[in-house]
């Protein structure tokens, strides 16, 4: 606990097991209450290895995609009675010892969500990003800064902290089971009006981490635009689609 609120750690998984034991290895359990783990259905031993590690795992019987592990994973967490979750990949690519300063923001009633970015003190470059993935991730940013009227330095990072009220109200049950979940949870939250916080993360960038291919990466990216115009549309009540109705 953090300030007297429950945190829940949820790992959405699939094909994890080079690096799931070091990423659990460096979650400063001092702070936290529950550590859930999301099995999309992997080919290797990210089942077998995370309940050798104690961690409470939820197994897909059937690939059911990154939005759809990530709905398991708040599923699950909520019924925790978590007051903060926190999504972290058990790819080993972002820091887990940030966790404490991450839940910290929420715990003290600052912030209703975190994202953790990666061009917030310019890591991106350090950590030698994809050249194409960092002009994306830049492009995206300014055009969804543009059409939902933020000033965010990213929202594209998969490591990132929701109160638990944030996961009561919106419901990311109806959102898509692709890649773009990520994307349309975090345009409800702005629409929503819920307060959002940055810390800035380093990120590594090895063969082992989870990555999206450059042809999925396209079609997220234009995934991005179609949400972002979508949010744009319905503020200026020129049409709402299905997301924010």
């Amino acid at each position: 606990m953090l300030n007297n609120k429950k945190i829940t750690i949820v790992m959405p998984a699939y094909n994890a097991q080079a690096t799931l034991e070091k990423t659990y290895n460096e979650i400063p359990k001092d702070f936290v209450d529950d550590i859930i783990l999301v099995d999309d259905f992997s080919k290797d031993n990210t089942v077998e290895i995370s309940k050798k590690l104690g961690i409470k795992t939820i197994c897909h019987n059937k690939n059911l995609g990154y939005g759809a592990n990530q709905k398991t994973c708040y599923n699950e967490a909520l019924k925790t009675n978590a007051d903060i979750i926190i999504m972290l990949h058990p790819d080993y690519q972002y820091d887990p010892k940030l966790i404490p300063a991450i839940a910290s923001m929420i715990a003290y009633n600052n912030y209703d969500f975190v994202i953790a970015s990666r061009f917030l003190t310019g890591n991106a470059k350090k950590s030698k990003m994809p050249r194409y993935k960092y002009f994306a991730n830049k492009f995206l940013t300014k055009f969804q800064n543009i059409l939902l009227n933020q000033n965010l330095s990213e929202y594209h990072s998969g490591y990132r902290a929701f109160s638990a009220d944030i996961l009561k109200k919106i419901n990311y049950n109806k959102l898509s089971d692709d890649f773009i979940f990520d994307n349309e949870l975090l345009a409800l939250i702005c629409s929503n009006s819920f307060s959002i916080g940055e810390i800035s993360v380093p990120a590594r960038y090895f063969d082992e981490a989870s990555s999206i291919d450059f042809k999925n990466s396209c079609r997220y990216g234009l995934g991005v635009v179609v949400i972002s115009l979508q949010y744009f549309f319905a503020k200026m009540k020129i049409f709402k689609s299905k997301i924010f109705k």
